[in-house]
């Protein structure tokens, strides 16, 4: 038996390879066994090649494989496209209606099914979908009756009739396969897995949970690949607890509404990915110097421009530190799990009321759409902290005076208050500004005012900056990564390790303020640093190096071509450089 095993599948988008992995995983998941998956998909609502891989364990994983057991295909270019992956005597489950082929070089079994002749065969090509499950299924052995159930949950809306449809279309595709192979493959059985409760969650999921266990009850947002179905959520879920969902006409309405929903009081939200956080910029400049809390969620794709909005990249962080112009202060936090993103969202929430400024949530698209097992969340760790929001009765101001609301103050955080409070009135502008927020062109002012802003930033305390592994005193290599990428990082060290080379692990998750002094003491003691990171320029490692310095020890590992890393890319590049090392 084995510990794991790795399954795609593929066709056309629109056809139903979504709901075909959304079943699949979800009847694993009922089995308790870990899951890690990853969508390829296009920028489009139907057409272009599209597939779903989903990796199998009965332990923790946080990466994608290198390789692959089962490759379900609906078409041809499905196998063309992904049959490079599997590995030798892996296995195709192919529709018998396109005549598959096995690419030449390719040592993979072909198991023509005729998916599409069962399904029509009940009355409707719909069925294919689970037909094409139902045999894979079948091949690994495990209790149908497990799948059939989820077939149930989610077809059940749809009648018992079509949900009898269904089941009998993954029977009788199941009985078809087992019959052409002779039973099960015995070398696909898996280990039987703990059982345990996880929960499987994409990270947008995450992070909407997150928003609506901090308190969030207003988000307005605008639709974008990969952050729409944070707003999706919400939109489900905030009403049912006095909240409200906006879709605006764009970005820059919806971060302006976020910070008028923030301003009176209500903690809001926004999310967006990188062409809408270009349009936020000049907006989160306002909450910056007006100090209106507000939270953003980017969530990074393939840029610049419309570049590619269904694909991998990590390439924002610069513009979401220094994007606005004129100096504000911000924090940028970037979670790093499933777990992580529930957490932070919360977080996120309670730093931008203590320091009374924008805070960014920053993940990637495989974070946020790639649907992974994870531990059941613990609310009791939920705390909500908002800061100097004044609540009680404020004192009388004296004649001809506002409420001093942008006051000097410990640690540059003012007193705030919320629209309509007794004492409480005053001024809000975008320029610059005193203590009441009366418009003020004073040098002396202009200086103090801004130093109050930016001292914020040497207070800034967030659970975690960066999460270490570091077994090593004095590894030869220190990995550093962000997002997505620690699982990844994670199981390409256990490689290193049995080839007789001593890694260490640091994941960035605040990416401002710089947590320097945290991260030097790992970059001192390491002989070699590698920053991996989604982008064409190094953004991470150009952090490193301007706030920590060893720039002579940084070597950075780039991909940029759509596809998150994979363990083998990083195994290889280290190994690389220990050659290097050794002459």
């Amino acid at each position: 038996m084995i510990s794991q095993l790795s399954w795609k599948i593929g066709g056309q988008q629109g056809e139903g390879v979504e709901s075909t992995d959304k079943i699949f995983s979800t009847a694993l998941n009922r089995l308790g066994y870990y899951l890690y998956g990853y969508r390829h998909f296009s920028s489009r609502i139907k057409g272009g090649h599209t597939n779903n891989k989903i990796r199998i364990s009965t332990k923790p994983i946080r990466a994608i494989s290198d390789d692959l057991d089962i490759l379900v295909a609906f078409d041809q270019e499905t196998i063309d496209l992904n049959a490079y992956e599997l590995r030798d005597n892996g296995v195709i489950v192919a529709d018998a209606k396109f005549n598959p082929v096995v690419p030449e070089g390719i040592k993979a079994r072909l198991f023509p099914v005729p998916i599409t002749a069962i399904a029509e065969d009940l009355g409707t090509s719909l069925f294919k979908n689970m037909a094409a499950s139902g045999a894979s299924w079948a091949l690994l052995g495990l209790p149908l009756e497990v799948f059939n159930k989820a077939v149930e949950e989610e077809f059940g809306r749809k009648g018992a009739a079509v949900v009898a449809k269904n089941i009998e279309a993954v029977r009788i595709a199941a009985e078809f396969i087992l019959e052409q192979n002779g039973g099960p493959m015995l070398e696909f059985q898996l280990e039987p897995a703990d059982g345990t409760q996880k929960l499987f969650m994409i990270g947008n999921d995450a992070i909407g949970l997150g928003a609506l266990t901090g308190g969030c009850r207003f988000m307005p947002a605008y639709p974008i690949t990969p952050a729409s179905e944070i707003m999706e959520y919400l939109i489900k879920t905030l009403p049912k607890f006095g909240g409200t969902v906006i879709q605006t006409e764009d970005e820059i309405a919806a971060v302006t509404m976020a910070i008028g929903g923030s301003y009176a009081g209500v903690r809001t939200m926004t999310a967006s990915a990188g062409p809408g956080l270009s349009l936020m910029m000049e907006a989160i400049g306002l909450a910056g110097m007006t100090e209106t809390p507000v939270v953003i969620v980017d969530t990074q794709r393939g840029g610049p421009s419309t570049g590619l909005p269904t694909k991998q990249e990590q390439s924002d962080l610069n513009a979401m530190i220094y994007g606005t112009h004129g100096e504000i202060p911000k924090i940028v936090l970037s979670p790093s799990s499933i777990e992580e993103c529930f957490y932070d969202t919360i977080e996120a929430f309670n730093l931008a009321e203590i320091y009374q400024c924008p805070v960014i949530l920053l993940t990637d698209l495989q974070l946020s759409l790639g649907k992974q097992s994870c531990e059941l969340l613990d609310f009791n760790k939920v705390k909500i902290d908002r800061g100097r929001l004044m609540t009680g009765e404020l004192p009388p101001t004296e004649a001809n005076q506002l409420f001093k609301r942008y006051e000097y103050a410990e640690e540059g955080v003012s007193p705030r208050v919320v629209p309509g409070q007794k004492y409480g009135i005053h001024h809000v502008t975008g320029v610059e500004h005193d203590q009441e927020g009366r418009p003020s062109e004073s040098t002396e002012n202009r200086k103090s005012m801004m130093d109050k802003r930016m001292d914020k930033l040497k207070y800034v305390k967030v659970t975690n900056p960066i999460l270490v592994d570091a077994p090593h005193e004095e590894p030869e290599l220190l990995i550093i990564g962000m997002g997505s990428t620690g699982g990844t990082i994670d199981e390409a060290r256990e490689r290193l390790t049995q080839k007789g080379i001593s890694t260490n692990h640091v994941t960035v998750r605040l990416m401002h303020p710089f947590p320097a002094d945290e991260l030097r003491p790992y970059l001192e003691k390491a002989k070699t640093v590698v920053v991996l990171e989604n982008n064409a320029t190094g953004q991470l490692a150009s952090l490193i190096k301007l706030n920590v310095g060893h720039a002579d020890k940084i070597k950075s590992l780039l991909k940029y071509n759509g596809n998150p890393f994979l363990p083998a890319e990083i195994t290889t590049f280290c190994q690389e450089l220990n050659l290097v090392w050794q002459h």
